[in-house]
């Protein structure tokens, strides 16, 4: 689907399997460098699981011989037991996290590479395409991956040799606790696991739909004015209203997703310490003591749960977020449209003439016909709402190749509709509107950007340099034909004054004349055979405006201009006069002859001194 920028909406986000046969190899080999750091991690998690293990086992020991057997130092001594390994968890966990940051670092270390490698390949490819999501790459996203890795590491290792622990725990006070323990906890797990691919897939195609969102909006934002002076409002409208609700159709699938892996947190982590409770005197006819029971009970609350609530939701979250942040990292390299991040494009009607965008030439008209005009108009009728009275009613008009036509009629009779109507960005209520002998009805921007340019009253200079914003229509011109159009349209003494054409722009800087006289210059330059300027030239004076007419005269193809001062009209091959009732096309002197409204106009200018 073609944007109102000429993008083109984001593919669905890449991932699934094929991403985990790219991040398995290169996970291998990370890790096989790293298996002191590996050795000395687990060293320090078996720790950890004998801590667990004590823990109960001293909890159900001092209440069977100790308390309950009328021995209470046996019964303290085994809780002293207890709480000396609880206070052993403190170097345990001052361990674990001086060997983890032997794996995070050096991984961090490795994404920055890559991404400064992958930035400067993008950069080489497409000279002056820029990479923008390389500053978000280098530093949120690493760091997102860093983050998401050590909380993974950390939660995987703890909840295994916390299980661990606990299992052997439960086994040793009595084998039968197991029987009521593991079912709901593997039910819950299994249930979990079957989650992740596709809450993975949800939270990819969500993270996708954020980012074309805030693209969109992004180039939207930078559009703005073309988008005003095209008319194209209404399509950018559209495509906002579409990312949204693919953006919100995102996130309810993700909320769907998140709901099934709560019902697997609820089933591992609440269902076993019910059953527990559930069972007690089935466990109690079998011979389970009071203190295996209690020692059960903290196995579970103490140890086993809320290392597992803590795995599904590292992993739930980091886990799902680390596969997709990695996939920008190791994805192969696509076609713009399929990875999401088009290239930008500039608005279609500011890249009117690009040689590489051209649609070839017009067709080919009969032999025994005249030649296909540069703009033909048969009975086209526009009117602002249904009761309103039409602003162009009935209009037949034909423009010539290599023709010089001015527009002129009173304030708001019309004038710049008409530019719109020729340009393709409005579409007539009934009647014919070609270009160059082709039907514009129907056509997409860039169909259209490949025969017209329309230049609106306010110039659009953006930041960059001089010769960025002269070519900004033909980006492959070369600096001689970029000269020639700056000598051609007297944009010279512009030029010198802002350091040449390498030097910056800052569109703040620059008067609205000097934009106008950039704009100009850039429009020379364009491989455009029409060029429609909608009062382009109001803040220039006089002599400039002479100039720069004569110059986009001279050029090849027809030229339209929507006349600010009699003069401008009087250079032209020939003048159309609307006057709100109908139109009048002739030479100066012809519409002098036939037309009142006109000497009403000449006389007007006259007076004003223009």
């Amino acid at each position: 689907m073609t944007t109102v920028d000429g993008g083109r909406s984001a593919a669905p986000p890449p991932g699934g399997p094929g991403l985990l046969r790219r991040l398995v190899p290169p996970a291998r080999r990370f890790l096989a460098a790293r298996k002191d750091v590996l050795a000395r991690l687990a060293a320090w998690s078996v720790a950890e699981s004998a801590q667990t293990l004590v823990v109960g086992y001293g909890v159900a020991q001092a209440v069977d011989r100790g308390f309950l057997a009328g021995d209470t130092l046996t019964g303290l001594g085994w809780l002293a037991v207890s709480g000396v390994a609880v206070l052993l968890g403190a170097p345990v966990v001052r361990g674990v996290f001086a060997q983890l940051a032997g794996l995070t670092e050096p991984l961090r270390d490795q994404l920055v590479r890559r991404a400064v490698d992958q930035s400067m390949a993008r950069a080489l490819a497409h000279p002056g395409g820029g990479d923008r999501a390389a500053v978000s790459r280098l530093t949120n996203q690493a760091e997102t991956v860093r983050d998401s890795f050590a909380g993974i590491v950390l939660t995987l290792r703890s909840f295994v040799f916390t299980a661990a622990g606990a299992l052997v725990g439960l086994f040793s006070l009595d084998p039968v606790l197991l029987v009521v323990v593991v079912p709901p906890l593997a039910g819950g797990l299994a249930l979990f696991l079957a989650t992740l691919r596709p809450m993975a897939a949800a939270q990819r195609r969500a993270l996708a739909a954020d980012e074309a969102l805030g693209d969109h909006a992004a180039r939207t934002r930078r559009a703005l004015r073309d988008i005003t002076a095209c008319g194209t409002e209404a399509a950018a409208a559209r495509d906002g209203a579409r990312l949204v609700a693919e953006a919100a159709a995102a996130a309810r699938a993700l909320a769907r997703w998140s709901a099934v892996r709560t019902l697997a947190l609820g089933v591992a982590g609440q269902l076993p310490v019910l059953l527990l409770v559930v069972t007690v005197p089935w466990l109690r006819e079998r011979g389970v003591t009071t203190g295996a029971l209690l020692g059960a009970f903290t196995y579970l609350a103490q140890a086993l749960l809320p290392a597992l609530h803590t795995l599904m939701t590292a992993i739930g979250a980091a886990g799902t977020r680390l596969l997709v942040v990695l996939d920008r990292f190791t994805a192969p390299k696509r076609p713009a449209s399929l990875t999401g991040t088009t290239p930008r494009t500039p608005p279609a009607d500011a890249r009117a003439g690009l040689p590489r965008q051209a649609a070839g030439p017009p067709q080919a008209a009969p032999r025994t016909s005249r030649p296909a005009p540069a703009v033909e108009l048969r009975a086209v009728t526009v009117a602002y709402g249904a009761a309103a009275e039409p602003v162009l009613d009935a209009l037949d008009l034909r423009i010539e190749d290599g023709e010089h036509l001015a527009v002129v009629g009173p304030s708001g009779i019309g004038k710049s509709t008409l530019t719109r109507l020729v340009a393709g960005t409005l579409a007539p209520g009934s009647g014919e509107v070609e270009v160059a002998g082709r039907a514009i009805a129907g056509r997409s921007p860039a169909e259209l950007s490949c025969l017209r340019v329309l230049l609106p009253q306010q110039a659009y200079v953006f930041t960059g340099t001089v010769r960025d914003n002269l070519g900004y229509l033909r980006p492959d011109a070369r600096r001689a034909d970029v000269e020639a159009a700056v000598r051609e349209l007297g944009a010279d003494p512009l030029v010198e004054r802002l350091g040449g054409l390498d030097a910056p722009v800052r569109p703040g800087e620059l008067s609205q004349g000097e934009r106008q006289l950039m704009v100009l210059a850039r429009a020379h330059l364009s491989t455009a055979r029409l060029l429609l300027l909608d009062e382009a030239t109001c803040h220039l004076d006089a002599a400039s405006e002479a100039r720069a007419e004569e110059a986009l005269a001279r050029r090849p193809g027809a030229l339209v201009v929507v006349a600010h001062r009699m003069s401008s009209a009087m250079r032209a091959d020939r003048i159309l006069l609307l006057d709100g009732a109908g139109a009048v096309c002739g030479t100066h002197r012809e519409l002098l002859a036939r037309s009142p409204l006109y000497r009403d106009l000449v006389g007007h200018w006259s007076g004003t001194g223009e």
